[in-house]
C-alpha cells in the first residue's frame, strides 16, 4: 500500500535518480579525477585549474532545464578541452568512455578561471517527464523533485569516502529576468569560495564580506514532509 501511494505521488523518482547517478557515474569517475588532472597538468600547466578547485563542479538547476552547450548558455564560459578518458567495460558495453570537460570561466576583468564543469544530467529526465503527458509533472512537482534530487545526492556524496573532496554541487535557480552571464557568475562564486576556504585554513578571523548563502542567489531548498521520498517496502512500518 505504501509503495502504491509513493508510486502514485511519484515521490521516489528523484531519490532513485540521485542514487543511479551516484552508483552509475559519480562513484566511477570522481575517484579518478585527481589522477586525470595531474596527467593533464604535466602537458598543459598553463591551463591547469587552481589546486583548491580540483573538483568536478556539478551544476544543479532547480528548473531542471539543461542546455546541451554551456558556451551557448553563457558566452563567458569557454570550452577548452577534455581530460584523459576513463575506459571501462560496463553492462555489456565494451570500452565505455567516461570523460570530463575543462572550461575557462571569464570574470569581470576578463581573466579566466579554469575548472571541470558539467550539469547533473539526470535532471533532464525530470524536465522531460514534466513535458510528457504520461508523467504529467506540474512545475511545482518538478521543483519538489529537483530539491529531493539535490538533497539526496548531497547526502550520498557526503557519506562517500571514495568521492570525498572531488566534487562541488552548485544548485541554482534562474532569475526571473534573463541575465546573459548569470551562470558564469554562479560558478565564479563557488570557485572563489573554494580558494578563500583554502586560504582561510590558517586564519581564524572570518571575512565579513564573504557571502554565506549557497551561491550568489538565495535558494529555497526547504522541503515539506509531503515532498520527502517514501520507502518502497511496506514491511518497514
Amino acid at each position: 500500500e505504501v509503495s502504491e501511494m509513493a508510486e502514485k505521488s511519484r515521490q521516489n523518482v528523484a531519490h532513485g535518480l540521485a542514487w543511479s547517478y551516484y552508483i552509475g557515474y559519480l562513484k566511477i569517475v570522481l575517484p579518478r579525477l585527481r589522477k586525470s588532472l595531474e596527467e593533464f597538468g604535466r602537458a598543459n600547466p598553463s591551463r591547469l585549474p587552481r589546486r583548491e578547485t580540483w573538483k568536478v563542479h556539478i551544476l544543479v538547476p532547480l528548473s531542471c532545464d539543461i542546455p546541451d552547450d554551456l558556451e551557448k548558455a553563457d558566452s563567458n564560459i569557454q570550452y577548452l578541452t577534455d581530460l584523459t578518458e576513463t575506459i571501462l567495460t560496463k553492462g555489456g558495453i565494451k570500452n565505455r568512455v567516461y570523460k570530463h570537460s575543462l572550461y575557462a570561466i571569464r570574470d569581470e576583468d576578463n581573466e579566466p578561471w579554469h575548472c571541470v564543469l558539467e550539469f547533473a544530467t539526470p535532471l533532464q529526465s525530470l524536465y522531460a517527464m514534466s513535458q510528457d503527458a504520461c508523467a504529467a509533472f506540474s512545475r511545482e512537482e518538478r521543483l519538489g523533485q529537483a530539491k529531493i534530487f539535490y538533497r539526496t545526492l548531497e547526502e550520498i556524496l557526503r557519506g562517500s569516502k571514495e568521492c570525498r573532496g572531488t566534487y562541488r554541487l552548485i544548485p541554482y535557480q534562474e532569475p526571473a529576468e534573463a541575465e546573459p552571464h548569470f551562470l558564469a557568475r554562479e560558478v565564479l562564486w563557488h570557485l572563489r569560495q573554494q580558494c578563500h576556504e583554502e586560504y582561510a585554513l590558517g586564519d581564524a578571523t572570518p571575512d565579513a564580506n564573504l557571502p554565506t548563502s549557497l551561491g550568489t542567489t538565495e535558494l529555497d531548498l526547504q522541503m515539506s514532509q509531503e515532498e520527502l521520498p517514501l520507502p518502497l517496502r511496506s514491511d518497514l512500518f
